[in-house]
């Protein structure tokens, strides 16, 4: 099995920052890709970013100049770093993950149990 482990989330004022966590572990050969999505009140859930094994990046508009996702290959984790939060970042954070496992095919939906990060005005 395959085990999302998030952390990080928490409550921050307008115009701060936060650093999220996810590391994968258990049955995992490789990463093909990790990322983040949440998910507020009313809304449906939305990509935050992702990132492939070899780095390439991919963010929503509404992170865009603001959050980074970098990932660690050896230690199977990626970090999104948050800066200028706005009170409209509130939400559930969801990790995600592509792996391979032995057998060398993909594995999707893997996700993480999310960590709440809400931001005070």
């Amino acid at each position: 099995q395959v085990q999302l482990v998030e952390s990080g989330g928490g409550l921050v004022q307008a115009g701060g920052s936060l650093r999220l966590s996810c590391a994968a572990s258990g049955n995992i050969v490789s990463i093909k890709a990790m990322g983040w999505y949440r998910q507020a009140p009313g809304k449906q859930r939305e990509l935050v970013a992702s990132i492939t094994r070899g780095g390439s990046t991919n963010y929503a508009d509404s992170g865009k100049g603001r959050f980074t996702l970098s990932r660690d290959i050896a230690k199977n984790t990626v970090n999104l770093q948050m800066n200028s939060l706005k009170p409209e970042d509130t939400a559930v954070y969801y990790c995600t993950a592509v792996i391979y496992a032995v057998g060398g095919m993909p594995e999707y939906n893997h996700w993480g149990q999310g960590t709440q990060v809400t931001v005070s005005s």
